[in-house]
């Protein structure tokens, strides 16, 4: 768990009290001048009260020109990002036709599918001429090609499960489908950093939901024995089923999932094993296969695989793999497969061919060059930051990497300070995290060069420096130099 500096915890209150106080000033004044003006709303109750969307109008307006920045290029390690004016402080933000080549440190294209590859894009492009862009059916109609069979074969054997189902989008991969799995007189116990999809998937479920500590096994035994001894609310009856939810890699912290212990947990309590994949599978271990594969985890241990093909493999949507009966099952019920238009054919096509290269059987092995290069690219990357003195949340091989910055003030002061040296990052604060846990999350791809990963370093030790978020002391540089000298003897 993140520990927060004393005096860093009180200065990030300070401000939001501050951000707060002058909000409210300015509401209350807006009232008072508002109340001669006409009102169009003819005994219509407000859409948005005003206390319900205060923080995006006196808050995250002051500062949106760090989110959601448009590119006009393929998300490669460089991309084109379009430039933006605002003529009424930052209420709204209008394109120009300029834009900024910058290094990308904030997609999710960690094998560098994202842009042309010499061997998947040229089999997209024959796909797309010979299906269309789009099904334009969900799956049970007239939805399915002979690609989408192709795609759930090839999934299930990539990720060692029986059998594979896939739908369009990898949010509703989870809010879709864990509603299907477990209902009410269930018991979900989800870890407390889980994604906003298992949440969501969670909550509409009908389950009884209960938390634990995040990444924290013992405390999920707590919780399991706990609730296993209580039983239903108020009948107290067994539940119908217990299903606990993790991540392989949570996307805010960059932390690997304590798969092993949790998996053992589980199987002592008779509980099932949802793992969430969407930023492990492909990205870690030695063939791409995720989590199970990195901690030596047999994936019959896991009984519902899911993961997203938005990352490493360079197209959409997701899948969840499984026994064959619970994927037939799926096929049935679920409201993605049933009722979504299915996942288009030519990005089904891309990632049908980037798994290929992965395994080496586009007859060559820049499959495993590609793996080798982001994990050497994550960890010399997270290694130099942790020495310059920045709080680097996660685990090595893990290709995300959030720097603290605590403060809101710092948030579009190290995102903009980035941006004019030319280095596109992602900033993230409140709602996607806590209030005191602002953050900048890196992303590394293996289409990075070397000469890309210092340059980016040596922005990010520059913006750090000004903005004040290198909370740790930088290894002394002697040192370093000795250390290399021993290396290289």
């Amino acid at each position: 768990m993140i520990t927060i500096p004393y005096l860093t915890a009180v200065s990030t209150y300070f401000s939001y009290g501050l951000l707060f106080a002058f909000g409210q000033l300015r509401d209350y004044s807006r009232r008072i001048f508002d109340w001669w003006s006409a009102n169009n709303l003819h005994g219509y109750a407000p859409i948005c009260l005003a206390h319900e969307d205060f923080y995006i109008r006196r808050l995250y307006h002051r500062i949106q020109d760090c989110f959601g920045r448009p590119i006009s290029s393929a998300p490669d390690a460089w991309v084109d990002v379009v430039e933006r004016f605002s003529n009424d402080n930052n209420k709204t933000l209008k394109r120009t036709t300029k834009s900024t080549r910058c290094l990308n440190l904030g997609s999710y294209n960690y094998l560098g599918f994202g842009s042309y590859d010499e061997y998947c894009t040229p089999l997209v492009i024959d796909s797309l001429k010979k299906f269309s862009p789009s099904t334009c059916s969900s799956r049970v109609d007239a939805g399915t090609t002979s690609v989408h069979a192709e795609l759930e074969e090839c999934v299930a054997k990539y990720v060692g499960k029986p059998a594979a189902i896939v739908t369009g989008m990898g949010y509703a991969t989870n809010s879709a489908i864990i509603p299907v799995l477990i209902g009410k007189g269930g018991l979900i116990i989800s870890d407390s950093l889980n994604h906003t999809s298992i949440v969501n998937g969670a909550r509409g479920s009908g389950a009884t939901i209960r938390v634990f500590q995040h990444n924290t096994p013992a405390h999920l035994e707590r919780v399991l024995k706990e609730q296993i001894a209580e039983g239903q609310p108020r009948t107290h009856r067994p539940w119908k089923k217990i299903m606990v939810v993790v991540e392989g890699i949570y996307s805010m912290e960059g932390e690997i999932c304590q798969l092993p212990e949790i998996v053992s947990i589980c199987k002592k309590y008779k509980a099932y094993v949802y793992l969430d994949e969407a930023h492990s599978i492909g990205a870690i271990g030695k063939t791409g296969r995720g989590v199970c594969e990195l901690l030596g985890v047999d994936t019959a241990d896991v009984d519902i695989m899911m993961g997203t093909f938005t990352k490493s493999f360079g197209s959409c949507g997701g899948y969840i793999a499984g026994s064959k009966d619970l994927i037939q099952y799926l096929k049935y019920q679920c409201p993605a497969h049933l009722y979504a238009t299915s996942i288009s054919t030519p990005s089904a096509q891309q990632i049908i061919s980037a798994v290929k290269v992965i395994l080496g059987e586009d007859g060559s092995n820049r499959g495993a060059q590609k793996l080798a290069r982001i994990r050497e690219n994550s960890n010399f990357f997270r290694a130099e930051l942790q020495k310059m003195g920045f709080e680097v949340l996660g685990d090595n091989d893990s290709p995300v990497m959030p720097i603290m910055l605590y403060n809101p003030a710092k948030i579009p002061a190290f995102s903009r300070e980035c941006l004019r040296e030319n280095v596109a990052v992602v900033v993230v604060g409140f709602p996607a995290t806590p209030l005191l846990l602002a953050r900048a999350r890196i992303c590394i791809s293996a289409s990075h060069s070397r000469e890309d990963l210092i340059k980016a370093l040596q922005v990010i030790s520059k913006a750090g420096d000004l903005t004040g978020i290198k909370y740790f002391p930088a290894a002394p540089k002697k040192q370093e130099e000795v250390k290399d000298t021993i290396k290289l003897d």
